[in-house]
């Protein structure tokens, strides 16, 4: 499979809208962004890895206060994999409630379904150390 001009569009547009479900608290729109059963690995952050999107909702509740105000993303390289899937690889940047920033990478892996592209997996890590591989 071949990804077209509108595989790469759809795929950073459904990236771009995490940042603002998330923000503004719409967790059912979530599953605009990912698959019922997404593995989101916020091992790094110190999160665990987070299965389904009853328990990414569950998740972000118990952050409550400590959630960032704000997740901006930038930088969305998509990618062709095997089996129909695409990569992402994207850089996210957070605001926190005191004003702090933090970057992250998001390693994403999309697959296609019946209403379009949806992230099956998301590994968050934590850019802590300038110029790290």
């Amino acid at each position: 499979m071949t990804l077209t001009a509108d595989d790469h569009t759809a795929i950073a547009d459904l990236i771009n809208l995490h940042g603002h479900l998330t923000d503004g608290g719409d967790f059912d729109g979530l599953r605009e962004v990912f698959e019922s059963g997404v593995v989101y690995d916020v091992s790094d952050l110190g999160g665990g890895v987070i299965v389904g999107l009853a328990a990414l909702r569950d998740a972000a509740l118990a952050l409550g206060e400590a959630n960032p105000v704000a997740h901006h993303v930038t930088n969305i390289v998509v990618t062709e994999a095997a089996d129909g899937r695409a990569r992402a690889l994207s850089k996210g940047i957070g605001v926190n409630t005191d004003g702090t920033t933090g970057s992250v990478t998001y390693e994403d892996t999309l697959v296609r379904g019946d209403h379009g592209w949806r992230i099956s997996h998301r590994t968050v890590r934590a850019r802590r150390i300038p110029l790290t591989p």
